[in-house]
């Protein structure tokens, strides 16, 4: 599933591709991607003459600002806009947005087809069809239409994320540190990948009961998730699973890893070899030797 890394890569991409896109044509190509409004056609008419104003990112949401153009003009510069709420997309396991400047025909997993005035396209693509689409128009609380938005921990690049935080909030956990940095109501945005990669940053195994860890430790994982996801969105992401930017291409961040998908190679440290095992149903890669 695409982490924060790879969820802000792809908005960063959006936001620099779509300057002055208005949507001027909606076609459904799968209605489950659409989760609200449960009418298609408000969807539909939700988004049409609507210019892709902002992108956003929240954990792994991506939430775009909408700004109708309720007057005839197309040219950018006079354009009457109001607000028109926001287009929130959670890509979930494999879905990612390609854009077309000119007219191809769709691939049998194309989902969602956005087009401009000039038949520009964003398409949404998703093999395995679990990512969703909200309109979620002027007025009203995507935090409360959307499970999960509303739910969400502080950032990791944020001030909120911090020492006494943690501190506070895994003080009578009995839960392993892993499990809580994969919780999205702690921490938003971390997946399995980057907990792996941040646990072995910062020394700490991942199967230490999240009560035991430390003032020291703590600081040192709060300083090695930071570390950790500010270098994969500079390398755009994993190349691990789906997921694909805007201009169909893979992370470069899968070559980096020090024990994701290591399993049996040697530890970059100590040369002691990397081992698997599940925590939660979910594969963790460790070195026994560098994490205590």
């Amino acid at each position: 599933m695409p982490e924060l890394p790879e969820v802000e890569t792809v908005r960063r991409g959006l936001e620099q591709k779509l300057k002055n896109f208005i949507i001027k044509r909606v076609e459904i190509c799968r209605e489950s991607t659409v989760a609200y409004p449960i009418d298609k056609k408000d969807f539909i008419e939700g988004l049409q003459n609507s210019l892709l104003y902002k992108w956003n990112r929240r954990g792994k949401y991506l939430i775009a600002e909408l700004k109708k153009n309720v007057s005839n003009n197309i040219d950018a510069n006079e354009l009457s806009l109001e607000e028109n709420g926001v287009l929130v997309v959670h890509l979930r396991m494999t879905g990612y947005f390609t854009f077309n400047n000119t007219l191809t025909n769709p691939c049998k997993h194309t989902r969602i087809r956005l087009f401009d005035n000039h038949n520009n396209e964003l398409r949404y693509i998703d093999v395995r069809s679990f990512g969703q689409m909200w309109w979620v128009g002027e007025g009203l609380s995507p935090n409360k239409i959307i499970n999960g938005l509303g739910t969400l921990g502080p950032e990791p690049f944020s001030q909120n994320f911090n020492a006494n935080y943690l501190t506070k909030v895994i003080s009578n956990k009995s839960r392993s540190i892993k499990s809580i940095l994969l919780d999205q109501t702690i921490i938003a945005g971390i997946g399995n990948i980057y907990a792996d990669e941040s646990l072995y940053s910062a020394g700490i195994s991942p199967f230490r009961e999240a009560r035991t860890i430390k003032k020291n430790e703590i600081k040192r994982l709060i300083r090695a998730v930071v570390d950790v996801l500010k270098k994969s969105i500079g390398a755009g992401g994993t190349t691990f699973s789906d997921f694909r930017d805007l201009e169909g291409e893979n992370g470069n961040f899968g070559l980096q890893t020090n024990v994701y998908r290591r399993t049996g190679k040697k530890c970059r440290q100590c040369k002691n070899l990397i081992e698997r095992q599940k925590i939660s149903g979910r594969s963790t890669h460790w070195c026994r030797k560098c994490q205590k």
